[in-house]
């Protein structure tokens, strides 16, 4: 099974999962660059998974629609424009004949889901959208910092070798917020030196993998002393790890 991310638009991406002929793609905001993959490489779209309603993550689903006739997946509590199948996190689907894990993530919108799967001889995939990103997590549109705390220590708990498709490149500039949090973090400052290396030679930054979100990530890294020192910089006497989170938040909306 072939992992292939497709850019869009500024900053996002496509994910698709190929196999014998037959593919998947999550989150599709355009359809053009999904079409000419499929036209390019002679695939049939089997189905879309779909994370969360923002017109970026589904804008081009009706024209595959149109076109393809796939099977749509998507979440029960939001409102999208389509005929799909509905899940509310905690069911299991079959992507192109492999088990896949629905997560509930809530916290950048209110029905957010997460897609898990592990094939076969493979590391696992998760599918986040726009609840986890490389160094970062989204931004609390339709939920609150609990709910996000909740929906981050879910994927937290993920094998570490599972590979992290986040839906945008956002990973240095999130970088850069995780160093101002914590500016003596080792592997943080060597991976942002990567990543510098990777964006200058036109490579994407992901995917990243649960572990090295744990190192790297101040939003999964709440309970650990420097960051919720940082966090007291900003708003003194916070300890739970949500009220940590929610300062980060805030923060990382206002930080240049």
């Amino acid at each position: 099974m072939e992992l292939i991310a497709i850019p869009a638009f500024e900053d996002n991406y496509i994910w698709m999962l190929q196999h014998d002929g037959r593919a998947v793609v999550v989150d599709p905001g355009d359809a053009a660059p999904v079409i000419h993959i499929l036209r390019s490489r002679s695939l049939v779209l089997d189905s879309i998974l779909v994370t969360h309603h923002h017109a970026d993550h589904v804008g081009g689903v009706p024209e595959l629609l149109d076109l393809y006739h796939p099977h749509v997946h998507g979440p029960a509590l939001e409102n999208l424009a389509f005929a799909h199948q509905p899940y509310f996190g905690g069911e299991t689907l079959s992507v192109l004949g492999q088990a896949t894990q629905v997560m509930s993530v809530p916290g950048h919108t209110a029905g957010h889901l997460a897609y898990m799967l592990t094939p076969q001889d493979q590391t696992p995939i998760l599918f986040c959208g726009d609840t986890l990103f490389s160094g970062g997590c989204g931004r609390l549109f339709e939920g609150t910092p609990a709910q996000m705390m909740d929906s981050l220590d879910q994927l937290a708990a993920l094998d570490g070798r599972t590979r992290v498709c986040c839906a945008h490149e956002y990973t240095l500039g999130n970088l850069r917020f995780a160093l101002a949090v914590e500016p003596g973090n080792t592997q943080l400052q060597s991976h942002y030196q990567h990543c510098q290396q990777q964006r200058q030679q036109g490579l994407s930054t992901l995917p990243s993998s649960i572990a090295l979100e744990r190192q790297i990530n101040p939003f999964l890294r709440t309970r650990v002393p420097e960051v919720i020192h940082a966090a007291h910089l900003h708003q003194p006497h916070v300890t739970q790890p949500a009220d940590v989170l929610g300062v980060l938040r805030e923060w990382k909306n206002r930080f240049k």
